[in-house]
């Protein structure tokens, strides 16, 4: 047994907090890229290793019976507050619980809880919070998956949805948002900002005004949870403008190496005790193995992304006025004066490195662009290291009816493009011979 592992177990030491972090220095507050080399571990409660071991084992050895219960209260929710130590790697482990740590520091979130897989997450949260008969709101469009999830699955137990486009304005929010309270029981809002592929900003502080004036501030008052995969945690943070939680394929740009699959959310406390205690029953907490690497991945999270934005804006510069374009759905190019523009304003701090490329022409153009391109690879998910290229009209969002594909504005045209870190003017070089072949 490590010397971690008996620390964690003594029920003398916090589980979650085994030394007192350094946060800060001479008053100045420490900065996330700083914390992420080593917030919640201390080298010597694992014989000095500098960085965190990977706890591979299945179960914890328990220094008592009456620790063995206390521990079980805490985990079944009998007692409040969670495990006081480690139990069972169901419910928690070490690494887990390291990264948990790391992934509040972005947005200074009360708590947050790590995932198999992004959809894990999402899935996790919606049983928790969502009951039979039950009307969810959401922004559109949103990941195919999510709306498979929503709209198919929990609409066998009786569970509708109504929508409101990612731009919506105040009004068309409010409006959505009393049909659904008139429906019944409303147990969550849920957004995706940027959307899915078409890049459409949410008005975060929009939705919690109209929320609020509906619901009013309450307890009981549905909570906003926002995907924010796309832009987070560097280039937004939903928490600061009225959200209650953040949800995360830590597959991209935490990962950020397209070599793990992972998920996380993070925010108010006590909106992510049931869905800990679902995680607890339905075990779809992160490995130790990948949540080791992620702990390794959160380290460069801000150079990798720093660098990746910086390329897309180069990136998108030449594809802007290129003959066989019709459009770039990037953020830095938003209309002055629009009210998308205007949500980014308040919203944003970056545009992020995926866009949304509109070729001219339809299928036969964007395979054929696709199928040319060298340095970029062809493949689905975003925030890698690399740059990635994909069709979601015939790839990721292929399941979406014809129909609701053609009102979300998910043509054959529309190439989804995730910029990595590659040189900037090779990527130009890679994308300008690929649109000869156009």
């Amino acid at each position: 047994m490590t010397k971690e592992t008996e620390a964690d177990l003594s029920g003398t030491t916090p589980r979650r907090r085994p030394r007192p972090d350094i946060v800060e220095i001479g008053g100045r507050k420490l900065q996330p890229s700083t914390l992420m080399m080593g917030h919640g571990y201390d080298p010597m409660l694992s014989e000095g290793s500098l960085k965190p071991p990977i706890f591979l084992t299945s179960t914890f050895v328990f220094e008592s019976a009456a620790a063995g219960k206390r521990h079980f209260e805490g985990v079944t929710g009998k007692r409040p507050g969670g495990a006081e130590g480690l139990v069972y790697s169901r419910f928690n482990g070490p690494d887990q619980e390291i990264l948990e740590h790391r992934l509040g520091v972005w947005e200074e979130a009360e708590d947050a809880l790590s995932f198999s897989s992004g959809m894990a997450a999402i899935a996790t949260m919606l049983l928790a919070l969502v009951k039979p008969g039950d009307t969810i709101v959401h922004s559109a469009p949103l990941y195919a998956a999510t709306e498979t999830l929503i709209g198919k699955i929990l609409g066998r137990f009786g569970v509708q949805w109504l929508d409101f486009p990612a731009g919506a304005s105040p009004a068309e929010i409010s409006a959505v948002l009393g049909r659904a309270k008139d429906a019944g029981r409303v147990p969550l809002i849920y957004l995706e900002s940027p959307a899915n592929p078409t890049n459409a900003l949410v008005d975060i502080e929009a939705v919690v005004a109209a929320r609020d004036a509906i619901f009013g501030v309450g307890p009981d008052r549905p909570p906003i949870v926002i995907d924010n995969t796309f832009l987070g945690p560097l280039w937004q943070k939903p928490l600061r403008h009225g959200a209650e939680l953040v949800l995360y394929s830590l597959t991209k740009y935490a990962g950020g190496h397209s070599d793990l699959v992972a998920g996380g959310v993070v925010g108010a406390k006590t909106v992510l005790d049931p869905i800990r205690a679902m995680r607890n029953t339905i075990g779809t907490i992160t490995d130790p193995h990948s949540a080791w690497m992620l702990l390794r991945s959160l380290e460069t999270l801000e150079l990798r992304m720093s660098r990746a934005g910086e390329n897309a804006a180069k990136v998108c510069a030449f594809l802007r006025d290129h003959p066989k374009v019709e459009r770039v759905g990037y953020l830095g190019f938003l209309e002055e004066g629009s009210r998308q523009a205007d949500i980014f304003r308040r919203h944003c701090t970056g545009a992020g490195s995926t866009f949304s490329l509109y070729l001219k022409g339809g299928e036969t153009e964007s395979f054929a662009f696709l199928d040319a391109l060298k340095i970029a690879k062809l493949a689905v998910s975003l925030g890698g290291t690399e740059t990635l290229a994909s069709h979601p009209a015939g790839m990721t969002h292929l399941s979406v009816p014809d129909a609701r594909k053609a009102a979300l504005g998910i043509t054959d045209n529309l190439v989804r493009i995730s910029i990595g870190v590659e040189d900037a003017d090779d990527l130009v070089a890679d994308f300008d011979q690929a649109l000869k072949a156009v």
